[in-house]
């Protein structure tokens, strides 16, 4: 039987368990021969939906994300000197059962978008300025 989790098994510094689990999760994205191979020479079988890890949210999701911390932080503390240590927990979606509390590391976020300042869209640097980000 193969490993089906990373670490269980190494073998010439290869992690068996980590490949088997990158055969599952890739599983649509390998030949048809591959496909074969896998399932029936080597009993894999692709991950199903609940074993899929959730898709990885759209930078422009995370800005915002950490857009509305860093405007619940500035409501509450009326400025954005944020310690780059400082984690704010904001809950997101509607509310109900569909709401999700989430911690993000707002003093690294805020460090960040000062110092890559040039990089940010004109949007997002008004957005910011209004909220009280001092820039240097």
């Amino acid at each position: 039987m193969l490993p089906t989790a990373p670490g269980q098994a190494v073998h010439q510094g290869e992690d068996l368990g980590r490949w088997v689990r990158q055969q599952q999760l890739g599983f649509d994205k390998l030949t048809a021969v591959q496909q074969w191979m896998c399932e029936h020479v080597l009993g894999i079988q692709p991950a199903t939906e609940e074993e899929k890890p959730p898709p990885r949210r759209a930078h422009s999701d995370r800005w915002a994300m950490n857009y509305t911390a860093a405007q619940q932080y500035y409501d509450r503390e009326g400025h954005l000197q944020v310690p780059r240590s400082h984690v704010e927990r904001i809950t997101i979606g509607n509310s109900g059962e569909d709401q999700e509390e989430r911690d993000l590391k707002l003093g690294a976020w805020i460090g960040n978008q000062r110092s890559r300042a040039a990089s940010l869209s004109p949007e997002q640097r008004e957005q910011l300025t209004t909220i009280g980000m001092r820039w240097t």
